[in-house]
């Protein structure tokens, strides 16, 4: 075991214990030259008979973690071989897990458990999706952590791994018994995606009855057989999640969100209703066609209806007088008609014009993004080159707009990547696609800058960045965007000078540039304040501020 007090790797001060097992130990830890607190495993070698599966699993969980970023996943920066253990190194994340809060609660509220298990679709849609697709295997309460904020997030991967298509089967069986789908014990083909949706159906099972499915009776009945209060269409999703046969699964994370998030619509009595409207509409369907004059007739008829329709949805969205109503009226747009582009910039314009991009205006957009009848999809299918122009836009809603400060350039990136991607298939170099790249550069920078300063790997990469910005802002000069746009970059740059000086000075940057940038910066809001509104003048105010320190900043360090 550690010493409190001991600095292991010459960073790491150890602060205390702060969980345990039978064969790891998890600390808090202090890295006194970054100062931020982290979360350190140690694993110890003795306790484990296969030595070889050991290793090997650290190494997957490593590189795997290494490679997600996701505001739903640990990062780990660090893997320590110290003879007698193994030390990882990752994010602390203040909280409990999922385990102990039923070990204290019992069972949780169904409407909890539907907005964890949520978060948990999200991000194993995450891991399915990325070129080489990550299959966890190990969902239980016990790798599941609650923060304060309401937000879970997925620790310990030491059984992922990735899903190889050639594969016949997983040469290793890993999992948790109870909770692991009946592929992972051999015999069935390797695991998929639906492995994980059946371990976490497994989860909300335990979650909402206080039934733990790997301790007897061993098997999970119906929900509504411990507490009839439950909802039946949660039970039925919970059911279809845990059939034997993957196939009689739900056979993706983005399928089964949908539901979640629509499980009261699932309840018997709802599911009767609907079976009910749906007789009357067909019978009547029956009648109307068998009434109609000729196919082809009822057929213009129903377009001409749904371009009505369409156009009628885009004309309320455009004169609602709140953004979240108008997005909501750009959505039943999309619905009607998912392949013209018209209602799907509008919902960037509307949701972005207040200055923030918040939980309300993303909370539909992500609805948009995993419906079940896939608008996105669709669009991108039928309307590559405005599929593209949409991903730019919520590129710079996530990027400028979003008010989650710590997660901004995270969630922008993937989707300036795609737009990056068709710009760069079609040859369309344009200012767009040159954006989409510098994004891609200062994202990835972000990213990788504080795992690189702990590692001493951070040589050279902020010369590269200063050079990204620089870039962007002489882009954005030459054809400016928004000009709140233009603004927070320009507090991006003062910002970033402030807080890299240093660093900006050991890559070599000369001073003399720095100063220019600034000056030029200064120069460039005395002439956008000519005329502005008060809201854009604060802004220009702020970023004064900012550029006084940055100035001083840069007196200092050269």
């Amino acid at each position: 075991m550690l010493k409190i007090g001991s600095v292991i790797d010459g960073k790491y001060k150890i602060l205390s214990e702060i969980g345990h097992g039978g064969m790891s130990n998890v600390y808090l830890a202090m890295n006194e030259k970054a100062n931020k607190p982290w979360a350190v495993k140690e694993v110890r070698k003795s306790l484990h008979r296969d030595f070889d599966i050991l290793r090997q699993s650290l190494i997957v969980e490593t590189n795997l973690l290494k490679q997600l970023k996701h505001s739903n996943l640990p990062s780990i920066v660090d893997v320590i071989d110290s003879g007698e253990n193994f030390l990882i190194v990752m994010d602390y994340i203040e909280g409990n897990t999922l385990e102990r809060l039923l070990a204290d609660e019992g069972a949780q509220p169904q409407e909890k458990v539907a907005d964890w298990a949520c978060q948990l679709c999200d991000v194993l849609e995450y891991m399915h999706t990325r070129p080489s697709p990550i299959i966890y295997r190990d969902m239980k309460p016990s790798n599941i952590m609650l923060k304060s904020d309401g937000r879970v997030v997925l620790i310990d991967f030491g059984t992922a791994r990735e899903f190889k298509e050639k594969n016949v089967a997983d040469t290793t069986w890993l999992g948790t018994r109870g909770y692991a789908s009946p592929e992972q014990f051999g015999g069935m083909g390797q695991t998929d995606a639906r492995t994980d949706i059946y371990c976490l159906g497994a989860t909300l099972y335990h979650l909402v009855t206080g039934h733990n499915p790997s301790m007897p009776p061993y098997e999970m009945y119906p929900i509504t057989k411990w507490n009839d209060t439950l909802s039946t269409g949660l039970e039925r999703i919970i059911l279809k999640c845990t059939q034997k046969n993957p196939d009689d699964r739900y056979q993706s994370a983005r399928e089964l969100r949908y539901d979640l998030e629509h499980y009261q619509d699932l309840e018997v009595q709802a599911q009767r209703r609907y079976r009910k409207k749906i007789g009357i509409f067909i019978t009547m369907a029956g009648l109307s066609i068998a009434c109609a004059v000729g196919g082809a007739c009822f057929r213009l008829s129903a377009k001409n209806m749904q371009i009505s329709q369409y156009q009628e949805r885009l004309n309320m969205a455009r004169i609602a007088s709140d953004p979240v109503e108008a997005c909501k009226l750009y959505m039943d747009a999309i619905a009607i008609d998912d392949i013209q582009s018209e209602a799907y910039h509008g919902f960037y314009t509307r949701a972005v014009e207040d200055g923030t991009f918040g939980d309300a205006e993303e909370e539909l957009f992500l609805k948009l993004c995993i419906n079940t009848h896939a608008y996105l999809k669709n669009f991108e299918e039928k309307n590559e080159y405005e599929y593209a122009n949409f991903c730019y836009e919520m590129g710079n809603a996530y990027w400028y707009y979003y008010e989650h400060e710590e997660n901004r350039q995270s969630r922008a990136v993937s989707w300036f990547e795609t737009a990056m991607h068709y710009y760069e298939q079609n040859m369309d170099k344009t200012a767009e696609y040159r954006r989409c790249r510098l994004y891609v550069e200062i994202g990835t920078f972000y990213k990788n800058v504080i795992v690189s300063q702990i590692d001493g790997t951070d040589q050279g990469m902020y010369a590269q960045y200063w050079n990204s910005l620089t870039e962007l802002k002489a882009l954005n000069d030459k054809e400016p965007d928004r000009d709140l746009i233009t603004l927070r970059i320009y507090r991006e740059i003062a910002s970033r000078v402030v807080e890299y000086a240093k660093y900006f000075k050991e890559d070599g940057v000369p001073r003399e540039d720095m100063d220019a940038m600034l000056a030029q910066i200064e120069s460039d809001l005395k002439d956008m304040e000519l005329g502005a509104v008060s809201a854009v003048k604060d802004e220009i105010e702020a970023i004064r501020w900012i550029i006084d320190g940055a100035y001083k900043m840069v007196r200092s360090t050269y």
